[in-house]
């Protein structure tokens, strides 16, 4: 049980850290304050880095990667087409990005109370990417 807990947190931690890159990469292009880029690229770098710590744990499980569930990714994609298509500014890619931020720390809290098996190892990169969630989230609200 211990070892399929693991794998499941693993994965959902995967899914999570390659969504918020892909969130990141959608809106990277459309900002336009030079602090703004530079800390959301150092956030993507935060992201990638502990993805693939993930994706080398999960490979020692002889397990595989996880993507972000298709449905969620096409709905965060309209999301940010419609509200960036009404309104282009900083304030309201701050305004996704925090959402997200929020949406993510919510389900990574979900997972670690659903998969309470799971090594301390696993539940301790689950904790830092949540931190890593909620730290980007205080750094955007200077951009609402």
């Amino acid at each position: 049980m211990a070892i399929n807990d693991t794998i499941h947190l693993l994965k959902e931690c995967d899914a999570g850290t390659k969504m918020a890159v892909a969130s990141i990469d959608e809106v990277m292009d459309r900002i336009s304050d030079s602090s703004m880029k530079d800390l959301l690229y150092k956030s993507r770098e935060h992201h990638e880095d502990l993805g693939n710590e993930i994706h080398a744990k999960l490979l020692e499980l002889g397990s595989e990667d996880k993507d972000p569930n298709p449905m969620a990714k096409g709905m965060s994609w309209m999301k940010t087409n419609v509200k960036m298509s009404m309104n282009q500014s900083d304030a309201t890619v701050a305004d996704l990005l925090t959402d997200g931020c929020n949406m993510g720390v919510k389900s990574l809290h979900k997972y670690l109370n659903q998969y309470q098996a799971a090594d301390n190892d696993s539940k301790g990169i689950c904790r830092r990417l949540a931190d890593i969630e909620e730290q980007l989230c205080r750094d955007l609200r200077c951009y609402l």
